[in-house]
């Protein structure tokens, strides 16, 4: 289970373990300064409550560079969302874990749907799912249970079990592109109730099927990692690659 702090995993890592799933929670600490710390501790507080397993790993460490630093040259969220898919991938696969669960509400999906529509990303929307299935064993099995919870439900969840998580935004987001996706989803959402669920359900009842093959002849393993990936040299690689 990624957990980050915030309510989404908190809330998803406390239902799943009250489920009696045997579910490891994985922080990835990004180095941003008291957001990262604060971060930190409430996953650290949460675990110890609840008696469950938390292991945490420093991004510095991982990839031997100041992501803080990186990301003030960059978007911090497409900087960030690269190396945190790739650790707990790696990590997940390493450890034999048998999938990797993520905290991804509605909002979430229905928002990054939007975008990769928008921009007719048709190898991203081959993966846009709430289940994707283990790969040629680099790829463990990736599960959004929240899925078609809204981001104000999971919110009330947390808040009636007395879940300590970080309510505030990271503040590298601002100007995140999945955040104006995020307004214009509210904007539908306060027009027409429901409209986030048509659009994001709609899609994988009925359209995301046409994307299977696309998805699967496109991945094939990193020439510098091994890890899998749509390009010769995947996107974390090429990202090192670039700040080193």
């Amino acid at each position: 289970m990624a957990v980050s702090g915030g309510k989404d995993s908190l809330s998803l890592w406390h239902i799943l373990a009250e489920m009696g799933y045997q579910v490891d929670g994985f922080h990835l600490d990004l180095g941003l300064g008291d957001y990262s710390r604060r971060s930190w501790e409430k996953v650290e507080s949460f675990a110890g409550r609840a008696g469950l397993r938390l292991i945490i790993t420093e991004a510095g460490q991982e990839t031997g560079l100041n992501v803080a630093e990186l990301a003030a040259k960059r978007k911090t969220c497409s900087v960030c969302g690269q190396i945190k898919r790739y650790i707990f991938n790696r990590t997940a696969w390493q450890r034999g874990y048998l999938a990797l669960a993520t905290g991804h509400n509605l909002d979430d999906e229905a928002a990054r749907l939007l975008g990769n529509t928008l921009k007719c990303k048709t190898d991203f929307l081959a993966r846009q799912r709430p289940v994707l299935p283990a790969h040629r064993e680099r790829l463990v099995r990736r599960v959004k249970p929240l899925f078609r919870l809204t981001e104000k439900e999971v919110a009330a969840y947390a808040f009636l079990l007395g879940i300590d998580y970080l309510a505030e935004e990271c503040p590298h987001a601002s100007g995140a592109t999945s955040l104006v996706y995020k307004r214009a989803i509210n904007l539908l959402e306060e027009a027409s109730p429901g409209s986030a669920s048509q659009l994001y359900l709609g899609f994988i009842q009925r359209a995301g099927s046409l994307f299977e093959d696309e998805a699967k002849a496109l991945l094939s393993s990193c020439q510098q990692c091994g890890q899998l990936t749509p390009a010769e040299v995947c996107s974390y690689c090429r990202l090192i690659g670039r700040a080193s």
